[in-house]
């Protein structure tokens, strides 16, 4: 049995829901996609599928053997891209994970322009703000804010998050305006959890050789960065965030800017992969293309040096 080909004809089936699709994807006759299906579960003494006369289903060994199937096809056919003459047009499965702000407000907008150039890579694109980790969940890279404690993983800087502090009018018409960062202990506070440790981010403010890091009272922490938007949106309380999302709400007069004369340091900005992604041709124009769009985006740009994260993926 050619065990790469019954992988291959296994991922298919399971992608197609069934034999008949499959063999007519692969060009193959039915009765040799069953074979080697069949075959692949007697090597391997485990039930993959679940067969009725209707449909075929995945058995949950045959869930985590799928996804393990796709990662080393990927592997081996990044290992003949990268000996290949002909690298001018990558191909196949990307995954990429990204926080939602960006994927809505960076990515996703500019993504005809990707495509127009790297027709033949399929993109999956994952969008949240909780970190995953790249290699056990079987993603080609991503893009991630503040400190890497994964020295495993490749880094390139992309570009640094600028913060700011702000509030709706209807909320600064009832609770006032802040003049000092200490006046927000008697203010209302939307804060930003993190996913991972439950912890709340504490906000920063620096103006010449004052520094001031503070625990603002909250009303509502969540932790997701399109939740945080619409409870600042709603009045909830004032709120700390990176620029970028926010420059339309404070041009439309949705969101007023707080504490103008105090800044807080930027975040740098990554995008990470792991080091057995390197060769790969699609992770690298993906990096490169990436690089180029926060590289001519204002609201990346670097001003200040960069300080640990108040998100933890940008």
């Amino acid at each position: 049995m050619n065990k790469l080909l019954a992988m291959e004809v296994f991922v298919q089936v399971v992608d197609a829901g069934g034999f008949t699709r499959a063999a007519e994807n692969m060009q193959l006759p039915k009765a040799s996609v069953s074979t080697l299906v069949q075959s692949l579960e007697l090597s391997l003494s485990v039930k993959l599928l679940h067969r009725t006369t209707r449909q075929v289903t995945v058995t949950s060994d045959g869930a985590a053997y799928y996804e393990r199937c796709l990662r080393i096809l990927s592997d081996v056919r990044e290992a003949e891209e990268s000996l290949s003459r002909n690298r001018a047009s990558p191909s196949g499965r990307l995954r990429v994970d990204v926080a939602t702000g960006v994927a809505n407000d960076i990515i996703i907008p500019a993504l005809p322009g990707f495509f127009e150039l790297y027709p033949d890579i399929a993109l999956e694109l994952g969008c949240g703000d909780r970190p995953v980790d790249l290699i056990e969940e079987g993603v080609d890279c991503a893009i991630r804010g503040g400190a890497l404690p994964d020295s495993s993983l490749i880094a390139r800087r992309i570009g640094v998050l600028h913060f700011i502090t702000c509030a709706s009018p209807a909320y600064l018409a009832k609770y006032g305006r802040p003049l000092h960062p200490n006046d927000l202990v008697r203010h209302r506070c939307v804060n930003y959890f993190s996913s991972k440790t439950g912890k709340i981010h504490e906000w920063d403010f620096a103006r010449g050789d004052e520094q001031i890091q503070i625990a603002p009272p909250s009303c509502l922490a969540v932790n997701d960065s399109t939740a945080y938007i619409s409870a600042g949106l709603a009045g909830l309380g004032m709120m700390q965030m990176p620029s970028y999302t926010i420059d339309t709400y404070l041009r439309s007069g949705q969101l007023e800017l707080l504490l103008e004369d105090w800044h807080s340091a930027p975040l740098p900005v990554n995008v990470v992969y792991p080091q057995n992604r390197h060769l790969s041709a699609k992770v690298r124009v993906f990096v490169e293309w990436v690089a180029d769009l926060f590289l001519t985006h204002p609201g990346f740009q670097s001003k200040a040096p960069a300080r640990q994260p108040a998100f933890e993926q940008a």
